[in-house]
């Protein structure tokens, strides 16, 4: 017999009955842009505060379980119907403005589009597609694009379960749930092409075919495409593809990583979008890469060289990982298995698919790199704060053996985030009677954000006093779900929850617990902390939250260590461990807190944006040198722990750097906030705390940004693009064709006899005439570069900041030989040196390093050549 279980179901949404005065609603609720405009966000408060925080802030939901009554009386209310049509008017005016690059005399001529791939977006709390970091980065990447006026998409995936949900037991050992998303009741809706159904495209996954569904969130005016396997017509095992974000196993991982990039390439075809540009936001989108040169050569018969040559100038890979253990690697059999009947589409071999993923293309047990792959793949990379750029530059150099480690072409965007999303509605408002309407409409303005210091002080810290009222509140009330929930009495929940203090000194500690984050070295002196804790003329209370992978045992085992030693603190809630770290619980942190926490190993962490929230609502930062703060830090906005110092022995690192933490806890910082005067105003504090919002709001949010990757990456390759698109991809051809010539030939390049003619003693700023005999072999002069690097040299002959000067051409010497000749000169006084090479220096290349490509002069028998820092493999 049939069960509901058993039998055929058809399905079909029901949507909610909205008033004609209201069916603006709908616009405002499908546009992500309400949960960065409070007065948007406060229409769906003033319907039903109550349902509101029941549906985790999720406008669609919320429209179908208010119930119909409500609605009719929100239609005839016209206080209500005016600010709809305020926020109506405000989102038009957004849509259809001319944006910053439009404006600007950067604009290039005709039509592009921008695409930008991520495995995770974090836009807001309803929409749970994100983990932590690098999907809020994704979300406010987009936020800020859209409010310049960017053409831009976005691709990522639509993750069934989302992220986990986290919750402890008794012990304090993490434990993860899996939601399941109702996607019918979410702000997005299905891709719909001519024929009204959703858009499906397909990829290969071994032996058969996976059928893929497109879904569309809008950002402001940019649309996000988000893909889905969960579908009837795929296997079981297919269908779980999208299930999990970072689930499952390296299979699991390597199908994700297809359906993102191979998938997302033919989503946008489906859809009718060919963009110019295509960012890849980590390593996971990778295989996007070799779409696109796929297409090319079915498109115009082109070899795989030539048509990579192409695609890369278009390509953009930012990379967020100091570390290559945290990259993705997939075992060579591997991908051997799922690209066996792609590869021959590519005109490769299995050998010549796998070295584009190697660091040494010639070590074949390597495993395969989607960074690697990115790297190959892409003209232009970028780390994600000026210090990671170093770390990136030195990770990856042996791709381009030879090339001086500064040379290594991996630049750095530092991260930012998106003002609006992040600062208080009290602060936004408080901004906007001092700053005026400019510090939304040009937030990376320092001009702007100076008057700041033209807030009245005790404004400013009323502001924040009401802020770290609203996060005690919260907290207390979630403190109390998960206490019941873990079986506390009552009473000891009421002692702790009441415990929490709203005047008390705040720290907030909330990132990823991953081990290098050290979200324990706090308790490293359980006594002296407790001694602070317990201070009760300066009381100190310390709010601490995330989620550690469900693979992580170690990570796990720090948050069971906090969570026991809040158990030991007496007086109450001194130390709180809040569960499931989402935007809305950061959103209260960063906001509410005094004083924000961070302390990785300083080289681990590539940038760390959640400091960045704090900081621009007024909150200064405590931290490590490291990532941002590495750049950002000066005295006079927040706190240094150590000065940068390396320490071999990592116990020797957490003991140095957590006494420097509590000497600063105790002998700056508290003081400094418990310092008031006759009005009871901490004015040293509140001036940190301006300092804090005026010197680093304008630096780092993320308009000022994306404002930067388009003029540093994305026009760059949107003009080499066009440049090697000439002539029906002719030029992309020809630099192919020019980079073989050079492989060829490379091996007959060398320098001969060189000859230095300078005055002795040299002076300052005194020219050195250098003429150097090259030999060139079956190589055009014009396809070359002789060059000078140039700098000083430290006692152990290496040649240190060098600089390159081009050599001119004089004459031919005959048989592939000719005469170079230039000058150099020293600014300072010390010991200099130069070293000549040889490079490629095609007009195509534009100064591009091609790796494998450099020659350095060989010393000879009798003489010692100053080595270039850092020393490696010449070629």
């Amino acid at each position: 017999m049939l069960s509901p279980q058993t039998a055929r179901i058809r399905s079909f949404d029901v949507i909610p009955a909205l008033p004609e005065p209201l069916a603006g609603l709908w616009d405002i609720a499908y546009n992500l842009w309400w949960s960065w405009h409070p007065e948007a966000i406060e229409l769906f408060v003033r319907l039903d505060r109550k349902v509101w925080q029941e549906v985790n802030h999720n406008p669609v939901k919320m429209l179908g379980v208010v119930p119909q009554q409500t609605l009719d009386a929100f239609a005839r209310d016209e206080g209500f119907l005016s600010s709809l049509a305020r926020v109506q008017a405000n989102l038009a005016r957004h849509m259809g403005r001319t944006g910053w690059l439009q404006q600007s005399d950067k604009w290039p001529s005709g039509e592009f589009t921008i695409a930008y791939f991520c495995a995770e977006f974090g836009l807001t709390e309803c929409l749970q597609i994100y983990s932590g970091g690098l999907g809020c980065l994704a979300g406010d990447h987009l936020k800020s694009a859209a409010e310049l006026g960017l053409p831009f998409v976005a691709v990522g995936l639509l993750y069934r379960n989302g992220y986990f949900q986290q919750y402890l037991n008794a012990d304090g050992w993490q434990q993860e749930s899996q939601p399941n998303l109702d996607f019918a009741t979410l702000p997005m809706r299905p891709v719909e092409g001519k024929d009204g159904r959703q858009v499906k495209v397909t990829v290969r996954l071994l032996d058969r075919d996976v059928t893929i569904a497109v879904w569309k969130v809008i950002v402001g005016s940019i649309q996000l495409y988000l893909l889905d396997t969960n579908l009837p017509e795929n296997e079981e095992v297919d269908r779980h593809i999208t299930d999990q974000l970072y689930g499952g196993d390296m299979e699991h991982r390597i199908r994700q990583e297809i359906v993102l990039g191979i998938g997302g390439m033919r989503a946008l075809a489906a859809i009718g979008v060919k963009p110019d540009v295509y960012h890849m936001n980590e390593g996971h989108s990778a295989f996007l890469a070799l779409e696109r040169i796929r297409n090319l050569i079915a498109e115009h018969n082109m070899t795989f060289d030539e048509a990579r040559e192409f695609c890369s100038a278009g390509n953009v890979f930012t990379t967020h990982t100091p570390v290559p253990a945290g990259i993705d690697h997939f075992p060579k059999d591997m991908v051997a298995r799922y690209f066996r009947d792609y590869v021959s589409s590519l005109k490769l071999n299995e050998e010549g698919l796998l070295a584009l993923g190697r660091e040494n293309v010639f070590n074949p047990n390597e495993e395969f790199s989607m960074a690697i792959l990115a790297i190959r793949t892409s003209t232009w990379c970028n780390g994600v704060s000026a210090l990671h750029g170093v770390v990136s530059r030195s990770m990856w150099k042996n791709i381009w053996p030879g090339v001086p480690e500064p040379e290594v072409p991996i630049t750095h965007v530092t991260n930012g985030v998106h003002a609006r999303s992040w600062l208080s509605a009290d602060l936004m408002y408080l901004l906007d009677r001092y700053l005026g309407g400019r510090w939304q409409s040009r937030p990376a303005d320092h001009e702007v954000w100076k008057a700041i210091y033209e807030v009245p002080d005790e404004e400013l810290w009323n502001v924040h006093q009401r802020r770290r009222q609203r996060l005690i509140v919260w907290a207390r009330r979630k403190l109390r779900e998960q206490l019941e929930a873990r079986g506390t009495s009552h009473d000891r929940i009421t002692q702790i929850c009441d415990s929490l203090n709203p005047q008390a000194f705040t720290i907030g500690f909330a990132r990823r617990f991953a081990t290098y984050k050290r979200g324990t070295l706090i308790l490293r002196d359980r006594d002296r902390l407790v001694k602070m804790l317990n201070d009760l003329d300066r009381p100190v209370q310390i709010l601490v939250a995330g989620k550690s992978h469900p693979a992580d045992g170690g990570g796990k085992d720090l948050i069971r260590q906090i969570v026991h030693f809040a158990r030991e603190v007496h007086g109450g809630a001194k130390v709180v461990f809040l569960e499931n770290y989402d935007i809305q619980l950061a959103r209260y942190l960063v906001q509410g807190c005094d004083l924000w926490l961070n302390n990785p190993r300083r080289g681990m962490e590539a940038s760390g944006t959640s400091g960045m929230k704090a900081a621009i609502n007024g909150v200064p930062n405590c931290s490590v040198l490291d990532g941002w703060w590495d750049e950002a830090c000066t005295t006079d906005v927040g706190w240094a722990i150590g000065r940068r110092e390396i320490y071999a022995n990592p116990d020797v690192a957490d003991e140095m750097e957590s006494q420097s933490l509590y000497d600063l806890l105790e002998r700056e910082i508290i003081p400094l906030f418990y310092d008031r005067d006759a009005q009871g105003l901490p004015r040293k504090w509140i001036r940190v705390m301006k300092n804090s919002i005026a010197q680093l709001a304008p630096l780092f949010n993320t308009n000022r940004m994306v404002q930067e990757y388009t003029e540093k990456l994305y026009l760059p390759a949107l003009g080499r693009s066009r440049k090697l698109a000439a002539d029906n991809l002719q030029a992309a051809i020809n630099l192919s064709h020019e980079k073989d010539d050079l492989r060829r030939h490379w091996h007959e390049v060398k320098v001969g006899d060189v000859k230095v003619t300078a005055r002795t003693p040299l002076g300052v700023n005194d020219r050195i005439e250098i003429k150097a005999a090259v030999t060139l072999g079956g190589i055009k002069p014009e396809a070359v570069r002789v060059q000078a690097y140039t700098g000083q040299v430290d006692p152990d002959g290496t040649l240190l900041d060098g600089a390159a000067v081009d050599l001119s051409q004089s004459e031919s010497l005959g048989d592939g030989k000719f005469l170079y000749a230039g000058t150099l000169s020293a600014a300072n006084s010390g010991k200099h040196g130069f070293a000549l090479r040889i490079i490629p220096g095609g007009e195509l290349l534009d100064g591009i390093p091609v790796p494998g490509l450099i020659y350095w002069e060989q010393p000879g028998p009798l003489k010692k050549q100053p080595r270039v820092a850092p020393a490696e493999t010449r070629g």
